[in-house]
């Protein structure tokens, strides 16, 4: 009797912790006809969590109909460590090259000791991420913050 609910007890956190799959939110025709209107698309970000999520949510736009011209992701603080030469972050970024751009902060890598030829392919390096996202405001993009 211990051992199945012990069984139970294993099988029930394997699954509680185990990320599921989520399915993509439908966006009411009135938020798509919204969006549309300015189809560019800036972040400034610092975590990994946060990376990817950006990527999801491009994926949610497109999947919903939008037409987005520009998406860029302005990466500063410890996440710019984790965009090296075969990491797990390369792997992930290479079903999204040529569609989102992803610009990262000089001074972020000059920080943390982070060289320009350990960056994976596909990246740019811009000189301050702060005044990157100043420019993508001032060029009309639609801009968040994480």
């Amino acid at each position: 009797m211990k051992s199945v609910s012990t069984t139970l007890i294993i099988a029930f956190l394997f699954f509680a912790g185990t990320p599921q799959v989520k399915a993509q939110k439908k966006l009411d025709q009135q938020t798509v006809a919204d969006l549309q209107t300015t189809p560019k698309y800036g972040f400034i970000l610092t975590t990994e969590r946060h990376f990817k999520g950006v990527f999801g949510m491009y994926d949610l736009l497109i999947e919903n109909g939008l037409e987005i011209e520009e998406y860029e992701i302005v990466v500063k603080g410890m996440v710019v460590k984790a965009l090296t030469k075969g990491s797990e972050l390369e792997t992930f970024f290479e079903k999204y090259k040529g569609k989102i751009k992803v610009s990262v902060c000089s001074v972020a890598m000059e920080k943390l000791g982070v060289e320009a030829e350990t960056l994976f392919d596909g990246l740019d390096i811009t000189p301050t991420a702060s005044v990157r996202m100043l420019q993508l405001q001032a060029l009309g993009y639609n801009t968040l913050t994480y």
